[in-house]
Formats: C-alpha cells, structure tokens, sequence
C-alpha cells in the first residue's frame, strides 16, 4: 500500500507541473473571438487530461524502474500474478466514460461556434491565388481588408475562385475551406479590437506562402466611419484608371500581380510596367505598349514572358471598356 500511496502522490504533482508547464508556455495566440473562449475551454481541459495521463504512464514506470529493479546478485523469480479483474474492467470503464464526457463538451462547444444571430452581418468573401477580397453587398465595398465590427456576429459567405482554399485567422481559432463551386459559411464574434491576419491554411500553390490579408477589428463607431470612407471613395473612383483598380481588386489580379515596386514569383509585376521592355520566352523583346497589355489581358497564352507561365491565369470575361480601364490603372502605377 505504501508504494501505491508513494506513486500516487507523485502522479498527481508530475500532472500539476506538466499543465503548468504547459500552460506558462503560450501555446495559444491571444483569445480575439467569443467562440474562441468555449475553444479555448475544451482545450484546456484536453490539456488538463493530457498532463494527467502523461503522468500515469510515467511516473509508475520511472517509479518502477527505479525500486523494484533487480538488486545486484539477486537470482529469485519476481512475484507471479495472474491477472486482476477488477484492475481491467476499471481501466476499460473509465477512459470509456471520460471519452463520452469530452464528446459532450466537444458537442457543447460545436453548438457555441455554430450558434446563429439573425442579425449578424454578411460580408462576402472570395480566394483567389493567392488573395482574398472582400465584398460589403449592402454598401457596394469591394475590399483587401477585412473590417469588422466588435462584439457583433459576422458571417463570411466564402466562395473559391480556382482551387481549394482555408480561411484561417489564429485569433479567431476557427478554420473553414472555401471550396470551388460552393459557398461555404463562417461565422465569428470579434471580441477584441486590433489588427490581425488572415491566412490561407491549405496549400493552394506557388504563392500560398504570401496569401495573406489584413483584419480589422475596430469599435462600432469607427467600423461605421470606415464604411463612409470607403463609400465615398468608390462614389469618387469613376475614373478610368478608379474603375480599373476596382476591377484589378474584385478579380483579384493583385494575387499573382505585384502593384509595388515588390514582385511576386507567381506573374510580372505592374509596377513601372506600361512603357518598358519586355523580354519573352522566345529570347525577343517588346514594349509594354496599349496593344501589348490588351493581348496579354484577352489572350495571355498569346505572348509567354521569360520566367512566367501564362497558363496560370484563370479565364476572365471582360468588356472592351473594362480592359482600357485595367490598362489606364496600370499607367498610373509608377
């Protein structure tokens, strides 16, 4: 009995020190979202029940090995036993009705990130390779941002363009696909304001690394003034060249095109673009002239730029007046 209060003792402050080890670490971003809280709940418990078992398979066998070893010299048979019954069906038993109680609580923590607000906003959300737009259908904003109001529920109507995408922001905790052909729904409540981002989760290509978009999680009042802001600006963007950007963002050219003077290993960059002297695959050069972008838009199989396959670029159905206004918008980017 002595060794089994001995083990036991030592099981139960092995399990405190390893949680607390575990939980010191920061395993975990910072909790930004209400469903985050019921998953942070279960997953602490998971924690809690990881350090206990831990500690149940370890410290007896280190318990073990360490008093009953084989003393020098001894030769005699260690004890026989021949089974215990009531040992087996308590070790079958209990884990059974641990693992029912975690189901519960998975169950119960599922209803809390699926739980529906008839109120909740709907933003549109659309992948493309490799970034993400966003869509505000009640106020005509199409944006690369993110902008979300706190403590109100928001539900993501998420569509991929080309493959198969996953809409992840670590703060949130919750991960959802965006799957070609199908709109997929997330819904979260922002509960913490700042700045955060979004990631794609599943390997989508070459420039999966860099598909990433901002988030903004602001107080009502300033979510209200961003909205105003961005109304204004699209009201005034009836230019040529603030049409083209609208139509660059809503496809989602700045994916694979760099506007900056950055590039992306994914397609020629923009920037300083309309003028220059372009080499091709062929060896030949020619210059980024009104006729040369209009091709390469229409037909991007026409004209192979060295280093880049026009194979990549999704088909898009776009009017004369469109592509000039595209092309008037990469003039401006210099």
């Amino acid at each position: 009995m002595r060794h089994f209060v001995i083990v036991g003792i030592l099981v139960i402050v092995t399990a405190i020190l390893t949680y607390v080890g575990l939980d010191s670490v920061g395993l975990l971003p910072v909790e930004a979202s209400a469903q985050a809280v019921s998953i942070d709940w279960l997953w602490n418990w998971q924690v809690v029940a990881i350090s206990f078992l831990f500690s149940l398979i370890v410290v007896p066998m280190a318990y073990s090995l360490v008093v009953f070893r084989r003393r020098k010299g001894d030769t005699t048979d260690a004890e026989h036993i021949e089974g215990n019954t009531t040992l087996e069906i308590a070790w079958t038993v209990v884990p059974l009705i641990i693992v029912v109680i975690f189901a519960y609580m998975g169950a119960y923590s599922l209803g809390e990130i699926k739980r529906v607000d008839p109120d909740a906003v709907v933003i549109k959300v659309k992948a493309q390779q490799f970034q993400w737009t966003f869509e505000y259908p009640e106020y005509g904003i199409i944006s690369t941002e993110l902008h979300l109001p706190v403590n109100q529920q928001v539900v993501l109507k998420m569509e991929a363009v080309d493959v198969i995408h996953s809409f992840w922001v670590p703060e949130f905790r919750i991960k959802q696909d965006v799957v070609p052909g199908r709109v997929t729904e997330y819904r979260v409540t922002p509960n913490l304001v700042g700045l955060y981002k979004v990631r794609c989760a599943e390997l989508c290509g070459s420039g999966h690394a860099v598909m990433e978009g901002l988030v903004v999680v602001s107080e009502e009042v300033n979510y209200e003034k961003w909205l105003a802001e961005q109304q204004a600006i699209a009201a005034a963007a009836q230019t040529p060249e603030g049409q083209g950007k609208l139509l660059v963002v809503k496809n989602g050219c700045g994916g694979c095109h760099s506007i900056t003077s950055t590039p992306l290993p994914s397609a020629p960059t923009w920037f300083g673009l309309f003028g220059s002297n372009v080499e091709l695959a062929d060896g030949s050069t020619v210059v980024a002239d009104d006729a040369f972008l209009t091709e390469s838009i229409v037909d991007p199989t026409a004209k192979e730029v060295k280093g880049f396959s026009p194979s990549t670029m999704p088909p898009y159905v776009l009017t004369e007046e469109e592509v000039a206004n595209i092309i008037a918008y990469i003039k401006t980017l210099k």
